[in-house]
């Protein structure tokens, strides 16, 4: 078994539209920086506020309802709906938390390409081959709490498939199939939290196989969702 380190990437600004995210964690890094093989989780509210994802706006459930691609249940105050990106969550991931009031915070509209974005500029800037999730908070239809997911993902195969291996008893696996990137995402979030103003950290160790994988591949298809 390897050892995996999560750190803290502290320091970071306030972001606006527009900035250069990966410029402000190097910078936040100094000379710890980054080595081949890192992943660097980045908080989905500071990529949507680079990215212009924020609006003017007082009725969440109205703009969650203008996210949304299809609203799936309703409870009160809350829908759950199928964004365009074909994530299942509350109010399409329309959130108010860490935004000046009367603004709400939109999903990217390509998670995926953000990732990708962030990954090659850290490449340019710094020479090392590194990953990048991009990490929003889900609940769990069958769980109470919620926990960090990855929704864009760029440099890493987001599974690990141990589908066709055998366990310590010789039994063939045939659908043990880990989502690590999300793994990595929810472990992040132990340094990250909600209100300390950490938006990313920095995960070595992870033993994650560099690969063009995709948070898109994570989303189950409709064909195979029993459920809906």
């Amino acid at each position: 078994m390897t050892e995996v380190r999560i750190a803290p990437i502290s320091g970071i600004p306030e972001v606006a539209p527009g900035d250069d995210l990966a410029e402000l964690i190097v910078a936040a890094l100094g000379e710890n920086g980054l080595l081949a093989g890192d992943v660097v989780v980045i908080a989905q509210k500071v990529v949507s506020k680079a990215e212009a994802r924020v609006v003017d706006a007082t009725d969440r459930l109205a703009t969650a309802h203008s996210e949304s691609a299809r609203v799936l249940r309703r409870t009160g105050e809350m829908i759950i709906s199928e964004t365009r990106h074909g994530f299942v969550c509350a109010n399409a991931g329309v959130d108010q938390s860490n935004v000046e009031r009367g603004r709400l915070a939109l999903l990217p509209l390509d998670p995926d390409a953000s990732a990708r974005r962030v990954r090659a500029r850290l490449a340019h800037l710094t020479g090392a081959e590194v990953a990048v999730i991009v990490a929003d908070t889900f609940g769990r239809a069958w769980r109470i709490g919620q926990t960090n997911v990855a929704i864009g993902v760029a440099g890493i195969d987001p599974f690990v498939d141990y589908r066709g291996q055998t366990d310590a008893f010789g039994h063939e696996l045939r659908a043990t199939r880990i989502c690590i990137a999300d793994e990595i995402a929810g472990a992040a979030e132990m340094v990250m939290g909600k209100s300390g103003g950490v938006c990313a950290a920095l995960v070595r160790g992870a033993g994650a196989r560099v690969a063009r994988g995709a948070a898109a591949d994570i989303v189950r298809p409709r064909s195979e969702d029993l459920f809906r």
